[in-house]
């Protein structure tokens, strides 16, 4: 499955790992893990390392007021009963339903990406910009679950080879940077959570998810795959929009 909610589908379990439970509600996509997973995340709440169960990427409008994004997050995990110490909570400004699921299976690893890609606030990093004080929508959001022990390092490692590819994607669909005229790298408010199980392949841990190992280089195929599909997605729909 690469679209699981395109056609209007609510729910989607992968096939790689059947206790990973995704849901889109309305406004939000819901994903929630049978055990905790341990959790990398740059995150409007749940952000750094931790446990967590539950992870929300939720819609908001383009012209959302940006002011105080982490007192909103906290007040739409409360309200849907979500546990406030397990949820990762993530924003955008991007159609849900073009949601990319991508999934894998290696030596002693399975692997679930989904990403959600807006690309209206493209950026290349490294180059002189307006810069905002408050958070930005917009947003490329990459949230990946490995089955399998990961030491901290390894998670590190898992977050360059993503954003690498991240950028690989971007270049080869040829998203710009308005403000450069240049080849855009991502979005001024990019996030990525990587979470893994060590309830899988319990005896062996992922020392290193750097490119040149079967992990991250699964993670890169991964997220190129899904980030390209996502945002695909939205140049189709943009395009029958205005025929």
């Amino acid at each position: 499955m690469a679209l699981p909610f395109a056609g209007g589908a609510a729910f989607y379990r992968p096939k790689v790992w059947e206790g990973l439970k995704m849901q889109l509600q309305h406004n939000l996509i819901r994903i929630r893990s049978e055990s905790m997973l341990s959790v990398l995340a740059s995150a409007i709440v749940g952000g750094g390392l931790g446990k967590a169960d539950h992870f929300i990427n939720v819609h908001v409008s383009k012209d959302y007021d940006c002011s105080y994004p982490e007192r909103d997050m906290e007040n739409i995990i409360q309200s849907h009963g979500y546990p406030a110490a397990g949820t990762i909570g993530l924003m955008t400004a991007a159609y849900l339903q073009n949601a990319s699921v991508q999934e894998a299976c290696g030596e002693r690893f399975g692997l679930v990406v989904c990403t959600t890609a807006g690309v209206g606030n493209a950026a290349r990093a490294g180059m002189p910009r307006p810069v905002y004080a408050a958070y930005k929508t917009g947003t490329i959001n990459i949230m990946i679950f490995v089955q399998g022990a990961m030491t901290d390092s390894a998670l590190v490692e898992a977050a360059v080879a993503a954003t690498e590819a991240k950028a690989a994607a971007l270049h080869d669909l040829q998203v710009m940077d308005a403000n450069t005229g240049l080849i855009a790298t991502g979005t001024t408010s990019d996030a990525i959570v990587i979470g893994s199980s060590p309830q899988y392949f319990a005896d062996a841990v992922h020392l290193h998810a750097g490119t040149a190992t079967a992990l991250g280089n699964a993670i890169g195929r991964a997220v190129y795959d899904s980030v390209k599909e996502s945002v695909e997605a939205i140049r189709a729909m943009q395009r029958g929009t205005k025929s």
